[in-house]
């Protein structure tokens, strides 16, 4: 055993604030309600905290029985919102009528399903701009991960993949090194674990978790969101140059070629999601413990 899980972390709507659990059923896009929606600009572009990042005091809420498995909801099932000076906005979790065409994320585009004028006028207000929710159409669309890296898998509206895996060591070393020490929740992952040394995560290539296998595929690449206190929506320079100083590529993989980017975390796809047999279980629960089954010897030789 390498760690154990100490938290698990779901965003249904990209971007805005994550809701903690206890334990979630895990499916091959990702944990069950995590980014099945994402609010877009007029041109149908995700709109994320890179570019609003007052998306972060957004609160999300959902019924405490959509996270037992095969729950499904009824039509007084609903997501809640919340955010400053704004009234309550439910979103019914029944699926809805309307179709959103020329929706896009990243390299990804296809049609989503709009959430309708209520909450297309509360984004819209809370913002100051054009905005509407849209969520993932599962019965039409798919949007593949990069196939260099993990064939075959599939994501919703996460930025590159299904779970993203961090460790309260890597944590703590990073805030060693802060004045002004962040949260997890800078880092937006689905798992945190606790138990080992900082950073080994960067070396797990296959890990199994109540006896599901999942590919470390690679290394998180970081953005401008970490920067961002996600109590205030306001953002500062310190960690983008703590994390240059000692977790870019210049540093971590020196015989690779250069991208100028940062890391924290891996980045997970689901191995066995689809040999799995079918029924109940398929669940990460917090005090999971973690095992590795396959690593490299180091950041340098890892994915990236």
């Amino acid at each position: 055993m390498a760690a154990r899980v100490s938290s698990i972390f779901i965003y249904p709507v990209k971007s805005c604030r994550g809701i903690s659990l206890l334990r979630a059923p895990i499916t091959a896009t990702g944990f069950r309600w995590d980014r099945q929606w994402v609010v877009v600009n007029a041109k149908g572009r995700a709109c994320t905290q890179r570019v609003e990042p007052r998306l972060a005091l957004v609160v999300v809420e959902l019924p405490s029985d959509a996270f037992i498995e095969g729950w499904e909801p009824t039509q007084s099932s609903y997501m809640v919102l919340k955010a400053p000076g704004m009234n309550v906005l439910k979103v019914s979790l029944s699926k809805p009528h309307e179709t959103a065409d020329g929706v896009s994320v990243w390299e990804w585009s296809g049609s989503a399903l709009d959430e309708g004028d209520e909450a297309s006028q509360w984004f819209s207000d809370f913002l100051g701009k054009p905005y509407r929710l849209v969520r993932f159409n599962t019965a039409s669309e798919t949007r593949p991960v990069e196939p260099e890296y993990a064939p075959g898998h599939k994501v919703l509206f996460s930025d590159m993949y299904p779970y993203l895996l961090l460790s309260q060591g890597s944590m703590d070393a990073l805030n060693e090194l802060l004045n002004n020490p962040i949260p997890v929740n800078r880092f937006r992952p689905n798992i945190l674990v606790n138990g080992c040394d900082p950073f080994a995560e960067d070396l797990w290539t296959e890990i199994r978790i109540n006896n599901f296998t999942f590919q470390g595929v690679k290394l998180c690449s970081r953005c401008k969101v970490p920067t961002i206190n996600q109590e205030t929506g306001i953002a500062g320079p310190e960690v983008s140059e703590t994390l240059k100083a000692f977790r870019s590529d210049k540093v971590l993989r020196p015989t690779q070629k250069q991208k100028g980017k940062v890391y924290f975390g891996q980045n997970l796809v689901w191995k066995d999601s689809q040999t799995v047999a079918e029924g109940k279980g398929k669940v990460i629960e917090v005090g999971d413990p973690v095992y590795v089954l396959k690593k490299v010897s180091s950041a340098n030789e890892a994915a990236a």
